[in-house]
C-alpha cells in the first residue's frame, strides 16, 4: 500500500467513525426524548416542564408556519404549551408526540382566526400579499382564506409570502423538489383568489 492509499484509507476510517458517532448520538438523543415524553405522560411534573422547554422552539416554528401573523403565532405557542401541560396524560403513544403537538398548535391558530372574524377584527398579517389589499375586511377574509388551505399549500404560501423564503429554501424545508414547491405556491394562490371571489371580494 503506497502512502497516498494509506492516507485515504485512514481518512475513510476516520470519516466512518465520525458518521457512526453522530448516528449513535442521534439515537441516544431520541431515546432520551422518548423517555422524557413517557415520564411526562405518566405524571412526572418535572419531566413535563423539561419537555416543554425542549420542544418550545419546535412549537414556535410550527406556529409561525400555521398562524396568520407573528402576534398570533406567539399567542398560539403560549396557549398550546399550556394545553400540552394539561393534556400530556392523554397522549396515547410516545412516538406520536410530534403529531399530537402539531395538531394542538394548528387548532390554536385556527381558533384565533375564527375569533378575529367573529369579533370583526382585522387579521394582523405582516405579509407582502397585503401590500395591495389594505382594507380591514379583506385582511380578515384573507386570513380565513389562508387558513382554509390544505396544509401543504398553506405551508408553502406562508413560507413564501410571509417569511419570504426562496423557492430553494422552501423545497429544502418541506423536502420536495423546486418544481413541486413552485406548483404548491401557484396552486395555493389560486385557491386564495377563488376563496375571496366566492365570498364576494
Amino acid at each position: 500500500m503506497n502512502k497516498v492509499t494509506s492516507i485515504r484509507s485512514a481518512y475513510s476510517r476516520q470519516a466512518e467513525r465520525a458518521v457512526g458517532s453522530d448516528t449513535a448520538r442521534h439515537v441516544e438523543s431520541e431515546a432520551r426524548k422518548h423517555a422524557l415524553i413517557a415520564a411526562a405522560r405518566d405524571g412526572d411534573k418535572a419531566a413535563v416542564e423539561h419537555l416543554l422547554v425542549i420542544f418550545q422552539p419546535d412549537a414556535r416554528r410550527i406556529a409561525y408556519t400555521e398562524c396568520a401573523s407573528s402576534a398570533d403565532a406567539e399567542d398560539a405557542v403560549q396557549e398550546s404549551l399550556l394545553l400540552m401541560y394539561r393534556r400530556i396524560g392523554t397522549l396515547r403513544a410516545v412516538a406520536s408526540f410530534a403529531t399530537w403537538m402539531y395538531s394542538i398548535i394548528r387548532n390554536e391558530c385556527r381558533k384565533l382566526v375564527r375569533r378575529m372574524r367573529k369579533q370583526g377584527q382585522p387579521a394582523e398579517l405582516n405579509t407582502v400579499i397585503l401590500a395591495y389589499h389594505s382594507t380591514p375586511e379583506l385582511h380578515s377574509d384573507l386570513a380565513a382564506a389562508i387558513q382554509s388551505l390544505p396544509d401543504k399549500y398553506r405551508e408553502a404560501i406562508l413560507l413564501r409570502d410571509f417569511h419570504e423564503y426562496t423557492i430553494s429554501e422552501i423545497a429544502e424545508q418541506t423536502r420536495i423538489s423546486r418544481a413541486a414547491a413552485k406548483s404548491r405556491i401557484h396552486r395555493g394562490r389560486e385557491m386564495i383568489r377563488e376563496y375571496l371571489i366566492d365570498y364576494g371580494q
